[in-house]
């Protein structure tokens, strides 16, 4: 068991929802925001009951979690900090639409503790945004950024979306410089997907959109991957780049003021890096997920339903680590838990599935389990294997998923 856990907290509210978007997320739905979070910080009391482990990083994911109060954003915290311990450089996230942050939201988020801004920025092109159906322009996510540096945010990420119907390399070009003009610390870069039931989806089919260009999306990947080393960004997986400390300064022309945090080291989402170490996180609110105690589990997905169930005095209490809103869980044997370190851990580009690491945890070689697949995928050159560790190669980067499957 590791001696530190991360928490993630789902906040399902959105004033629209995009055409791409299969999260878990609810557009006019607001006015349960006071229930949800009444609900919210009771799941919290609860869950906070049975951890003795420090929490070192905090998610706030939606949905969009900016439209969230601050008054009802205190309650949460209350709950947080009187229920589960921090760690003295606890990394607390919270995700951002730049059209729902003002100057005192971001104040006040900085008072509450929040220290990384994740600010879904997606595109610098007008009718890319329109077509996500995002309600912001990029005009808009300069001033978020503006904002969060003057109220203080020393680490910021931006979410940025390629492959898309009909985008061009030259436009995708565009959104990456003019991004990488702003000074983040951190790329959080995803190849749309054709997710079912999402309106993306159903205009491909109905021939209204282009089928999305693989080629294409392979081509802005490796471009992506190369312009943001150039700026001094390291890929440490698949989807993540993030900028060295003190690496660079900001462009001349940003007007953007410099904001420094003796206590960051790394720009590297921790969040993220335990989800992809494979280690035990704690999933709280409408259909979060959890994996904790030798078991993943979810919580049941309607907001309405969340709200119910944790209200809810009747009834038989669930184990640790389960609240009422339990919807599904399924116990994690050690050969699922070997399988997901690989599958999990092949995404660090560089870091990848350590061979000392993995022995510890599991007390058998990673080459003993894995010989065949690992034999099969150093031969097709899509898999790095020596006295270290196991890690994808470029070439297996571009076609991950079919490598993950090779190990489950």
């Amino acid at each position: 068991m590791s001696a530190e856990v991360s928490l993630y907290l789902h906040l399902p509210f959105c004033q629209h929802k995009c055409s791409y978007c299969d999260l878990n997320a609810y557009a006019g739905l607001n006015h349960l925001m006071p229930a949800y979070t009444a609900a919210l910080a009771k799941e919290i009391r609860l869950i906070g009951q049975g951890i003795e482990e420090k929490v070192h990083s905090l998610y706030f994911g939606g949905g969009t979690p900016s439209l969230t109060s601050l008054e009802l954003l205190t309650d949460i915290f209350t709950a947080i900090r009187d229920s589960f311990v921090l760690t003295d450089d606890c990394e607390i996230s919270l995700e951002a639409n730049p059209d729902s942050v003002d100057a005192a939201y971001l104040d006040g988020l900085r008072t509450l503790g929040v220290n990384r801004l994740s600010i879904g920025a997606q595109s610098a092109q007008p009718n890319e945004l329109a077509l996500f159906q995002r309600t912001h322009t990029f005009e808009q996510v300069v001033q978020a950024v503006r904002l969060a540096r003057g109220a203080g945010f020393a680490n910021t990420s931006f979410d940025l979306i390629y492959g898309a119907p009909g985008q061009t390399m030259a436009s995708w070009q565009d959104t990456v410089r003019r991004s990488l003009a702003l000074d983040v610390n951190h790329f959080s870069i995803y190849a749309l997907s054709l997710d079912f039931g999402t309106p993306m989806r159903a205009w491909v089919q109905r021939g209204l959109l282009p089928d999305p260009d693989s080629d294409l999306a392979a081509d802005m990947y490796e471009w992506a991957d190369e312009e943001l080393a150039q700026a001094g960004f390291e890929q440490y997986e698949i989807s993540s780049w993030a900028k060295a400390v003190n690496s660079g300064q900001l462009s001349v022309n940003s007007g953007l003021p410099t904001v420094h945090c003796s206590l960051i080291t790394d720009y590297k989402c921790r969040h993220n890096l335990q989800y992809w170490r494979n280690l035990p996180y704690l999933g709280l609110g409408a259909g979060a997920h959890g994996c904790f105690g030798g078991y993943r589990y979810s919580n049941v997905a309607s907001p309405t339903a969340y709200i119910r169930r944790m209200d809810a005095t009747a009834g038989e209490p669930k184990p640790f680590p389960f609240s009422p809103a339990l919807a599904d869980s399924i116990p994690v044997g050690a050969k699922t838990e070997m399988d997901e370190t690989m599958l999990t851990g092949l995404r660090l580009v560089g870091e990848g599935v350590k061979r000392e690491a993995f022995r510890r945890r599991f007390g058998v070689a990673v080459e003993d389990v894995y010989a065949k697949e690992i034999r099969e995928m150093k031969e097709r050159g899509l898999v790095e294997f020596d006295l270290d560790r196991v890690r994808l190669t470029k070439s297996g980067r571009l076609v991950a998923n079919w490598v993950f499957e090779r190990f489950v």
